[in-house]
């Protein structure tokens, strides 16, 4: 046994994990905040399910775009400094919500989200990578994951019960205001300051350029982008609209459909528990990369094919289980791509690498959630929306084979090395 690898929760490690993980939960808090107010916020300011599909859309559509510059950006000032600079952004542009009150001005407030959150992915994902070696860092991608959909329990659980009590508009301060408060125990804490600066260096501007031409020309930045846009059309559909079928088709109000998506949430944290700790131990026992990456992603894939049926489901406990399921083998499939990306990628790009394929899910997902209100709209129902998201993961697994026919990690640079305990 080597004594000298780094363990997960081990010292100063353990405190940025933690820290990271915690301004995720709050991260997708702030995402999903709009999705459990919608009953509220269409009843008080007249929306139409086109209105909602037009302002989440306009998150996604900023989103997106912003990941063209936010890899780079991140990759170029180092994880340290990314960490807090981004929860600051994205929680002053939370509190922006609670001025809003036409559609043009949630529109901008989402679309000021959008741009401040597209830091999240790759500094989560560059932070991760810094600190740990191949092996641990799926693990480290599942507890991250997880944190997100803990974020995802607490929001339809909480913010019901304070948007009833202080009005949707204090619920919107309260969330940011949590996020302001991240960045002074980040401070605080002096975090950043963790890991030895050889392990972060920031690289020149000439430099990021030519390796975003390389990154850009490389068919394996394609191959896990390809599949996070398959994968994440359905979790922006499911965690914008799952309120709205629980509301709409099974007449759940916002104090009932709570428990509901909490649980679909607490069984998406377990997937990606789960496929952390399926990918850590497959790799220590000799499986190969290529292995298992592909045969986790093809498992989560044919998990995901019941969906088809959660709308029509007899019961609303029956539509959370099968709800609950896909969203479990959602986790699963994403924590592979994440790894996979890290696996395929020098040290100094992951974050470029991780922006692209987030550009990819946020515009597949900007789609989804226009073609939901629009199908919505027309009477069509949650049908033809959950018959794409069963097939979509396979899609997604046969994208990444088709590219990638067989999987080959790189070798790490020095920048891949944990520099300290």
């Amino acid at each position: 046994m080597d004594i000298h690898k780094p363990k997960l929760w081990q010292g100063r490690r353990g405190l940025v994990l933690a820290l990271v993980s915690l301004g995720i939960l709050l991260n997708y808090a702030d995402r999903q905040i709009i999705a459990v107010l919608k009953p509220m916020l269409q009843h008080d300011l007249g929306w139409t399910d086109g209105d909602y599909g037009r302002i989440t859309s306009a998150f996604q559509f900023a989103t997106a775009f912003s990941f063209l510059g936010t890899g780079w950006l991140v990759d170029r000032i180092g994880w340290r400094r990314a960490n807090p600079l981004g929860v600051a952004l994205w929680s002053l542009a939370a509190i922006g919500h609670a001025f809003a009150r036409t559609v043009g001005q949630f529109t901008v407030a989402r679309a000021a989200l959008g741009v401040t959150e597209a830091l999240n992915s790759p500094t989560a994902i560059k932070t991760a990578a810094a600190l740990y070696p191949n092996d641990l860092r799926a693990m480290a991608y599942g507890i991250i994951s997880a944190a997100s959909t803990l974020g995802a329990v607490v929001t339809p659980l909480v913010i019901p019960l304070v948007a009833l009590k202080i009005g949707w508009a204090n619920a919107f301060l309260v969330t940011g205001g949590l996020g302001l408060l991240w960045v002074v125990a980040w401070q605080g804490s002096r975090a950043g300051q963790v890991v030895a600066a050889e392990a972060d260096t920031p690289t020149p501007a000439f430099v990021e350029t030519s390796r975003l031409t390389d990154v850009l020309t490389d068919r394996r930045t394609w191959a896990v982008a390809g599949a996070r846009a398959c994968s994440d059309s359905v979790w922006w559909l499911l965690l914008y609209w799952m309120p709205d079928l629980f509301n709409r088709v099974f007449h759940l109000g916002m104090s009932a459909f709570g428990l509901p998506l909490a649980v679909i949430y607490a069984a998406s944290g377990v997937g990606a528990l789960l496929a952390g700790f399926a990918s850590t131990r497959l790799l220590s026992a000799g499986v190969s990369v290529n292995a298992t990456r592909k045969w986790l992603m093809l498992t989560a894939a044919l998990l995901v094919i019941p969906v088809w049926y959660a709308a029509s489901a007899g019961n609303y406990w029956l539509a959370t289980a099968i709800l609950g399921l896909t969203l479990a083998a959602h986790q699963c499939f994403s924590v592979n791509i994440f790894a996979l990306a890290t696996d395929i990628s020098p040290p100094g790009r992951v974050a470029t690498v991780i922006a692209i394929q987030a550009f990819s899910g946020n515009i597949s997902g900007m789609a989804m959630l226009s073609i939901a209100g629009w199908t919505l709209d027309h009477g069509y129902g949650y049908g033809p929306l959950l018959t794409w998201a069963s097939v979509a993961y396979l899609l997604g697994v046969g994208w990444v084979q088709l590219l990638l026919p067989r999987i080959e990690g790189v070798a790490p640079g020095p920048e891949a090395a944990p520099a300290v305990a």
